[in-house]
């Protein structure tokens, strides 16, 4: 499915896949909190990951040692259906894990390059680097908000990037966004690549070959991810 090192786990049922995933993500915020007395995610939206955040708020954390932020975001309001802030605070800022602290992506500016020095400001707040970065991927081989399209995307994968995020025109997709860049992804202890369906397996499967920009996760070998696919 990628690159030698990455470690896969397949599962029958998309539920027990959340059920394991969460506890895997919890014992790392764990560790990092017994090490370092805080621990970091970012999460990635879309429609998959519902399931996994209202498993891992439910996890039995010191909640209020936990830094959430997200992998990206749409540059639409945070009350529209598409946000993904929506969607963290409606599963996963839920129960004991309310008492996380959330940084957004989405500020006030109408230009979203207007805010990325508020951005940088706010995310260096965060343990830094991240304990875990739970990545998405679509159809066409992006993740995060790298896209095949965007003018940007060799500075987006650039591994000498000094910003930690960036916009992205996505082209072939609605919404400017603003995206965490590859050198915050791969400096972060644990990559997960949050996989369902066949058809996105299958799109995993030549994503080096191909060239989409999810290989930049998946070709490399310096912080190798693991998978977590159910159908």
């Amino acid at each position: 499915m990628g690159a030698a090192g990455m470690s896969e786990h397949l599962f029958d049922h998309a539920d027990t896949r959340d059920e394991a995933l969460a506890k895997h993500i919890a014992d790392a915020l764990q560790r990092d909190i017994s090490a370092r007395g805080a621990a970091s995610i970012a999460v990635s939206g879309g429609r998959s990951p519902r399931g996994l955040f209202l498993k891992l708020a439910a996890r039995p954390l010191d909640w209020s040692r936990v830094h959430i932020t997200l992998v990206d975001e749409r540059w639409v309001d945070t009350a529209s259906a598409d946000s993904n802030e929506r969607l963290v605070r409606e599963t996963l800022l839920q129960g004991p894990a309310a008492d996380a602290n959330f940084i957004g992506l989405k500020t006030a500016h109408a230009d979203p390059r207007e805010a990325i020095p508020a951005l940088v400001a706010a995310l260096a707040t965060m343990p830094l680097p991240l304990t875990c970065v739970v990545l998405g991927m679509g159809d066409d081989g992006h993740t995060a908000s790298w896209f095949p399209q965007a003018s940007n995307l060799g500075a987006l994968l650039d591994p000498d990037n000094p910003a930690p995020v960036a916009v992205c025109d996505p082209v072939t997709a609605p919404h400017l966004r603003m995206t965490l860049t590859l050198p915050v992804v791969l400096a972060a202890s644990e990559i997960m690549l949050y996989i369902t369906g066949d058809a996105k397996r299958e799109v995993l499967a030549r994503a080096a070959a191909a060239d989409y920009p999810v290989a930049a996760i998946t070709a490399q070998q310096h912080n190798p991810a693991s998978i977590w696919w159910a159908p």
